[in-house]
């Protein structure tokens, strides 16, 4: 018993996931939210927030089946109010998570967050990195960084991306999200320049698929893509669907001594997370609105992906 104890414990569970526009139902001064407002097309009530909220609280505790996920990175999550009502008043709240995040320039407020269970990863810093546009590009969400201490004594550094959009076309937005993981990188040499053998996690939506340019750039300073080949369960061989075929613009990467220390990745697909597709067959992420037609059961457009680590 005591061995099989130690061996829960010594598992590190991490999850990413686009949680596909959590809003809460107020106007942010400065920002392009007004479609999730009571009065707009979307309708989008108190009761329709906190059953989103509460919908994503029962994805992220469906992830682990040795207890709560250690460390949880989002992605289109809209302000602080939101963080605390998952973390503090939803389904999540006997947990016990504690959270940073970042305040964007993005015009519609969307910004990314990262969970973590204080009793496995000790916060020592975190802050944002601001992503310098260049021309044709719209500001855009802020890289999370944050660096804390694991029960093991290790101290781990996270990144939180989400990339700018293919918005305009896959090619001419390329040169955004290569800015992106320019500014990425710049931070992961500044923390290797300390650490040269730091545990480095890069993490979220870049909205750009495992072999494109911007991916391969972080592969060439030495990082690796442990989820590429990550599967789940229904047929899910990505994390999203569109016109049946599943891909994945969600990732996560290691740096070398992170990579020796995974156990398994995979794709969390439930049946409770997904609706059948009814045009292409099969199965396809169950998500709050289809179109403008609201669904109260939906969850988001993105599975989550999981990486589970031994320390």
């Amino acid at each position: 018993m005591n061995t099989l104890f130690a061996l829960l414990l010594s598992i590190f569970t991490f999850v990413e996931y686009n949680v596909e526009n959590i809003f809460d139902t107020r106007h942010d001064e400065g920002k392009q939210d007004e479609e999730f407002l009571p009065e707009a097309t979307r309708h989008w009530t108190e009761k329709r927030y906190w059953k989103k909220v509460n919908q994503i609280g029962k994805s992220i505790l469906s992830t682990s089946k040795d207890g709560i996920p250690d460390m949880v990175a989002l992605c289109e999550v809209e302000n602080d109010q939101v963080l605390h009502d998952l973390t503090k008043r939803s389904l999540l709240k006997h947990a016990g998570y504690e959270y940073v995040m970042t305040s964007s320039p993005d015009a519609r407020g969307v910004d990314v967050a990262l969970m973590y269970s204080p009793f496995s990863f000790r916060l020592i810093r975190s802050y944002g990195l601001r992503i310098q546009t260049i021309e044709g590009m719209r500001p855009t969400r802020d890289i999370l960084y944050a660096c804390g201490e694991l029960q093991s004594g290790d101290t781990l550094h996270v990144f939180v991306v989400h990339a700018p959009s293919r918005h305009g076309g896959e090619k001419a937005s390329r040169p955004f999200r290569l800015q992106a993981a320019d500014r990425l990188m710049q931070s992961v040499d500044s923390v290797r320049a300390v650490s040269p053998n730091a545990r480095i996690l890069i993490s979220g939506d870049f909205n750009d698929y495992h072999d494109s340019p911007a991916l391969k750039r972080l592969y060439e300073d030495d990082l690796t893509n442990i989820t590429i080949g990550a599967r789940g369960e229904n047929g899910a061989e990505g994390t999203y669907r569109y016109r049946g075929e599943w891909n994945s613009l969600d990732h996560i990467l290691v740096s070398p001594v992170l990579k020796e220390k995974v156990d398994s990745t995979f794709i969390h697909a439930p049946r409770f997370l997904l609706e059948e597709d009814e045009q292409y067959g099969g199965y396809l992420p169950y998500r709050t609105y289809k179109g403008m037609k609201y669904r109260k059961k939906g969850f988001s457009d993105h599975l989550p992906l999981v990486a589970r680590f031994r320390f």
